[in-house]
């Protein structure tokens, strides 16, 4: 069970994400990773606001993390994806939606994001 620092930590950089504080988000969710090191959903959260402030290692790395811890990570799936064709490498963004169609068969929101996002990159890079 998480401490409650990291349980606050967590909550603190889940809204410091809803602000797009990506700064504060990072440190808040940071923390929150050190105390509690098989938080799967702190590691994506990391990840998203490192993708959001531009820092595409740093985002992977978290990504990768968190699905290393589960698999099965709709929401890593997704933001990996997301990323992946934000730095124009549409077949392994494409590669994370086919785990996510193995995922969410009958769909789920995170493979609907991903297939938008990908059928908004086609338009804009023909």
């Amino acid at each position: 069970m998480p401490s409650v620092a990291a349980t606050l930590d967590y909550t603190a950089g889940k809204a410091a994400v809803e602000a797009k504080d990506w700064p504060m988000a990072i440190r808040r969710l940071t923390a929150a990773v050190r105390a509690d090191p098989g938080n799967a959903d702190a590691e994506n959260l990391l990840g998203f606001a490192y993708r959001k402030s531009g820092d595409y290692e740093a985002a992977q790395k978290h990504y990768w993390r968190a699905l290393k811890l589960d698999p099965d990570h709709r929401g890593a799936r997704e933001y990996l994806g997301e990323s992946f064709l934000e730095m124009k490498m549409l077949p392994k963004a494409e590669e994370q939606l086919s785990q996510l169609v193995r995922l969410c068969p009958a769909g789920c929101d995170e493979r609907s994001d991903l297939e938008a996002a990908i059928q908004r990159y086609r338009q804009e890079n023909p």
